[in-house]
């Protein structure tokens, strides 16, 4: 038999040249938001408009942070509790009912996830009211647990782990744990949660992300108060008859910086989440 040449998977310059041109175009917006973050008044009015960043980030900075009205840095604390609250309880029921959905047989669990997918389909915005009147029966209307108790689990969440858990984790592999004893809890912990990481990192991500990024469930619930989160923050910050785009956009600066972190810190963990497919 002849063995085969290997094949050069490198892109050609087109390839790169298109892929260079798609950053900058994405990343542009961030860097024009950081230019007028750094502009005065005066700067914002030139045509051409400015390009270079100039020196006075500290300066719009240090305004937003020291309006009486808006509170921006307990908002951004309080988007740090929601976000990473919602991030954990999401991460541990979804996987937990994706377990239980794509390796436990009990009665019912095809038309409980028949279900499940069905609730994707409905718009958030239907529930608005209901919810509202919900969180007022709690008494929870106007603090971080009415915003926190919507997002504790997704039908997201619960889908994307039922679909990985059912690949990535042998049939097998869980009845041999189940001959040698191990309980129901045991076998997640042990064998269903280290398969499922890359995509617990996925999902971490984009439940970051949107709760971070979510914006009217906290108006609703948090408009009023003097806490609110950052978005609702920046909504206020943009409010009035006479806006000033520099603090709005050092404010949306400085709320997008965890974003970037994160992405930077687990991005390679995130991109083998997306990839794989199965345990090795």
């Amino acid at each position: 038999m002849t063995s085969r040449a290997p094949q050069d998977t490198r892109g050609s310059w087109k390839t790169y040249l298109s892929l260079s041109v798609a950053l900058l175009l994405s990343a542009f917006p961030l860097y024009w938001m950081f230019v007028i973050a750094t502009s005065t008044d005066e700067a914002l009015g030139k045509y051409p408009p400015v390009l270079i960043p100039s020196d006075q980030f500290m300066v719009n900075l240090e305004e937003v942070f020291t309006l009486q009205n808006v509170y921006f840095a307990a908002s951004l604390i309080n988007s740090v509790i929601v976000a990473t609250v919602v991030t954990a309880s999401t991460l541990f029921f979804c996987s937990l009912a994706g377990f239980a959905f794509a390796k436990l047989r009990f009665k019912g669990r095809n038309p409980l996830m028949f279900v499940v997918i069905l609730t994707l389909t409905v718009p958030n915005q239907l529930g608005v009211v209901a919810l509202y009147i919900l969180m007022g029966k709690l008494e929870w209307n106007g603090t971080l647990l009415a915003v926190i108790a919507p997002g504790l689990v997704s039908a997201f969440g619960v889908f994307y782990m039922r679909q990985f858990i059912d690949h990535a984790v042998p049939g097998e592999l869980v009845e041999a744990s189940r001959i040698d004893g191990a309980s129901t809890m045991r076998v997640y912990w042990s064998i269903v949660l280290p398969a499922i990481r890359p995509a617990l990192a996925v999902l971490g991500l984009l439940t970051f992300v949107a709760t971070w990024n979510e914006f009217q469930w906290p108006l609703i619930t948090l408009g009023g108060t003097e806490y609110p989160t950052s978005m609702v923050a920046l909504s206020d910050l943009a409010s009035g008859n006479f806006v000033i785009f520099r603090r709005v956009l050092a404010g949306a600066f400085v709320a997008t910086v965890p974003l970037l972190l994160l992405l930077l810190i687990g991005g390679r963990q995130i991109v083998r989440g997306i990839m794989e497919g199965a345990v090795k």
